[in-house]
């Protein structure tokens, strides 16, 4: 008889564990679900539609990562800025396309801005080769050379 009452209290005990693994399991696996959904699937910024948070001139800001890039960095660091400047040429890597606008000479040559334009300005660009232009895009640092900014388009 106490045979048969042990192996009830043991079955009793993996029911109540089975239980509780199967909850930790469907919770995990609606995290997972609702981690995907909202957190790695979300939309990305639209850099084109957004507001601006500062409107500056391509010398002024080359200048302000030049001579304090850690406080440069902190004001512009992750958001979006206008740029106004002359546009110096224009480059391709890979599938990029890259404007400079080259504001210093340094060690390793030019130093300035360079702005990855967003793909649907990627032809456009090259008819501002040598002028004065104004791009909107998302400042990402400062890279001891160039003030990077990336996802741009051209401000009319």
């Amino acid at each position: 008889m106490q045979f048969f009452f042990a192996i009830n209290i043991k079955i009793a005990v993996m029911k109540k564990i089975l239980k509780f693994s199967l909850l930790v399991f469907v919770i995990g696996l609606v995290a997972l679900v609702l981690g995907y959904k909202f957190i790695y699937n979300r939309p990305h910024p639209d850099f084109e539609k957004a507001k601006s948070d500062f409107s500056i001139s391509g010398a002024e800001l080359f200048s302000q990562f030049k001579n304090s890039s850690q406080q440069a960095a902190s004001r512009y660091n992750g958001k979006v800025i206008e740029i106004k400047a002359l546009l110096n040429h224009v480059e391709t890597p890979d599938s990029l396309t890259v404007a400079v606008f080259i504001l210093g000479e340094g060690m390793f040559g030019d130093e300035g801005i360079r702005c990855t334009m967003l793909p649907n300005y990627r032809k456009e660009i090259w008819t501002y080769e040598g002028k004065e232009i104004k791009l909107k895009g998302y400042c990402t640092g400062f890279n001891e050379t160039d003030v990077i900014v990336e996802s741009c388009s051209i401000v009319q």
